[in-house]
């Protein structure tokens, strides 16, 4: 069958109103995050001069945030909340449970203890007995100190009755990453729809987060998009996604534009740019000896499997919908109304019937896209792995920033290669980065042979 065209329209979170985070100050210096770092306890002030990012993002309007996307039952039209389902994590719940009996600086002095152990001993650490889920921290996290910053401007703190949201608890965690992070980055990746542009769009010429990508690459950092989106033999399919990006590293030397990259299908096609245009990059180039013994046969029987699957669930939910089917994923796409945690029952169920398949050890990303379900092969972890191969960076050294990081979600296998920040929609994905950024370049005190930043010329 051809391949057919789809949007990928994967599930955000939008943000309540009351809720974002806060930078510290950028006057500050990064304390260096190796060996034996003790748990920090600084309650310095905080500068305002990040303040404006926080007021920006919290003022975007409603509708900008919520887009076409299958709400969730819970969501009443006015409210800006997640669904309960749209905030799945047992760390962060384990963190939430804990202000039952704990004040937030407690709670944050108590667990950057435990989350330096479990860095030192992932599979023995008293964190991972409490989480048995819990996968590797990369980099130490102060959390104290990503605590203060954030309590600066929401007061968590000095709230008697209402303890830190899950939103509020991702953001800290957030921070804590990025400053870990930028001491070492080399590598930092993105998924795409609702992360760097909203869902169904294209990165246009006028995305903020150009200006970022390029800064990141000028100070020396590899930049890569991951995405599910997956056109095979078809470069210029990609290039309409990131068409505004790509016009913008046709003004810059050789040597940053070398820097960014491409990965689609998860993890099945690695594309760079060449002569100003995307190219598909050899897989004897980049794809791992474990990637290369896939075989096609088992590939089609995967997709198969897949295939009637969704369409057994699909009935069962008395949700009509059309195939898509392409080289390597097939999905369904709803022809009528639906709601989030319809969508999310389907692909659940399709991820344990694959699991029980008669192709268990081929690996597959079976995911609720927001206003779809899909099934690809391989997954983005498997994708990330070669990638730092190809680019040779290590685990401590690579990032990536992701919407979806629920049990239905393509992001959540990331973490078992790198570092992970969790957005909400890319209002965030903004705000976090410029934090990045900012590191980054007190840092280095200079942005790598490129100059400025670009958001400076």
């Amino acid at each position: 069958m051809a391949p057919c065209c789809r949007t990928w329209a994967i599930r955000t979170s939008p943000l309540p109103s009351c809720v974002a985070g806060v930078a510290k100050s950028l006057e500050r210096e990064q304390a260096e995050l190796q060996g034996d770092a003790q748990p920090s306890t600084s309650q310095e002030g905080v500068d305002s001069s990040t303040s404006e990012y926080w007021q920006e993002l919290i003022s975007t309007p409603d509708s900008e945030l919520f887009g076409s996307r299958a709400r969730s039952a819970s969501d009443a039209a006015v409210l800006r909340r997640k669904g309960h389902l749209k905030e799945q994590d047992k760390f962060i719940n384990f963190l939430q449970e804990m202000h039952r009996t704990h004040t937030c600086l407690e709670v944050m002095q108590k667990v950057e203890q435990w989350a330096l152990e479990h860095h030192r001993s992932p599979r023995s650490s008293r964190l991972k007995r409490m989480v048995p889920s819990l996968g590797s921290f990369f980099t130490p996290l102060r959390l104290v100190d990503a605590f203060m910053e954030y309590d600066e401007f929401f007061a968590l703190s000095r709230r008697h009755f209402i303890p830190p949201n899950f939103a509020e608890l991702r953001h800290i965690l957030n921070i804590a990453q990025i400053h870990a992070s930028a001491t070492s980055l080399r590598l930092v990746t993105f998924d795409a729809d609702g992360t760097l542009y909203a869902d169904g769009a294209h990165m246009q010429h006028d995305n903020e987060m150009i200006g970022h990508v390029i800064d990141l690459m000028r100070a020396g950092v590899h930049v890569a998009i991951v995405t599910a989106a997956g056109y095979p033999n078809e470069p210029e399919r990609f290039e309409e996604r990131f068409d505004g990006l790509l016009a913008a590293l046709r003004y810059q030397p050789k040597a940053v534009v070398n820097r960014f990259h491409v990965m689609g299908g998860e993890c099945n096609y690695l594309l760079r740019v060449d002569r100003g245009r995307l190219a598909f990059v050899p897989d004897s180039e980049w794809k791992s000896e474990f990637m290369a013994s896939w075989r096609e046969d088992d590939i089609h029987e995967l997709l198969e499997t897949a295939e009637r699957l969704l369409l057994e669930g699909a009935e069962r939910l008395r949700l009509p919908v059309s195939v898509v089917r392409k080289e390597r994923a097939v999905g369904v796409v709803p022809s009528a109304p639906t709601i989030y945690e319809v969508l999310e029952e389907l692909a659940l169920t399709v991820h344990a019937g694959l699991l029980a398949g008669p192709t268990p050890n081929l690996p597959f990303c079976a995911f609720n896209g927001g206003n779809d379900v899909f099934v690809d092969v391989g997954n983005k972890s498997i994708g990330l792995e070669a990638l730092m191969r190809y680019v040779g960076v290590g685990p401590a050294q690579a990032l990536h920033a992701g919407d979806r990081f629920t049990d239905s979600g393509n992001d959540v296998a990331t973490r078992d290669c790198c570092s992970i920040i969790w957005v909400a929609n890319p209002e965030e994905t903004d705000f976090f980065i410029k934090i990045l950024l900012a590191d980054i370049e007190k840092r280095e005190g200079r942005w790598g042979n490129g100059g400025p930043p670009a958001s400076a010329q």
